[in-house]
């Protein structure tokens, strides 16, 4: 049963993962007769089978084991990233049952009132690997800000920005998309990269120049951007290309 030479697992924890049950409940499954390896019923819940190799059905559904998680999310506004969040509404509750069961997480956090890409997995060295501050992965942002963005700023945050707190930022890359008059003032529509993830750091740099973010939304993380057709609050997989993207 369990293919020789591949890799086998305990049929319980195979199933657990994928959320079929618990222990307990796979126990009862197995003794129902409901659990099937290769088109028979098993007896042991706890028998070594290949997930490669070996087809598991639990009551008639083929069961497809993997280990890693990867999502794209179009974070809305109002939700928190975080796994639990005691308050708020978190990026997790947006994720079917399904999908939570592989217990992933956010690679990083976008603010409470901001939108866009948030890469959800449960792979903790890829997601090391995009938040270290050793990688500088580039994050770019799209915003609408109070105030007259002009070449001045540009030059600025190509020099690095000095926050609140006397941290200063790595070079930014900052194109003004447009400007526009309202009663607020002007309102300057831009975009920006940036190559490190600290507190509110986007605001922050627009504070620094006087200047307020009013609309903010990541666009794109590494060389991975947020799917035009992915509607916001809404999610999917990544495909094979876009995590090569992500692991370049």
């Amino acid at each position: 049963m369990s293919g020789k030479g591949k890799q086998t697992l305990r049929l319980d924890k195979i199933l657990s993962h994928m959320g079929v049950g618990t222990r307990s409940e796979l126990k009862r499954m197995v003794k129902q007769g409901r659990i099937h390896v290769d088109g028979k019923a098993v007896k042991d819940s706890g028998v070594q089978v290949n997930p490669e190799v070996n087809v598991i059905e639990a009551d008639g559904e083929r069961i497809m084991y993997r280990e890693m998680i990867y999502l794209m999310l179009h974070k809305p506004p109002g939700v928190v990233s975080a796994t639990e969040d005691n308050r708020d509404k978190t990026v997790l509750d947006l994720l079917r049952k399904e999908d939570r069961v592989f217990n992933p997480f956010p690679v990083g956090r976008l603010d409470k009132d901001t939108e866009g890409l948030l890469i959800l997995t449960n792979d903790g060295p890829l997601a090391h690997d995009l938040l270290s501050p050793r990688k500088h992965v580039p994050k770019t942002y799209e915003a609408r800000v109070l105030g007259n963005v002009d070449e001045a700023d540009v030059q600025r945050f190509n020099a690095g920005i000095q926050l609140d707190d006397g941290y200063e930022t790595l070079p930014a890359e900052l194109t003004i998309l447009g400007r526009e008059e309202t009663e607020e003032g002007t309102i300057s529509s831009i975009s920006l990269i940036i190559h490190e993830g600290k507190f509110h750091q986007v605001k922050r740099m627009f504070q620094a120049v006087g200047k307020r973010v009013i609309y903010l939304k990541r666009v794109a993380m590494g060389g991975l951007e947020l799917a035009s057709d992915l509607a916001i609050g809404s999610y999917r997989e990544l495909t094979a290309e876009e995590l090569n993207l992500l692991r370049k």
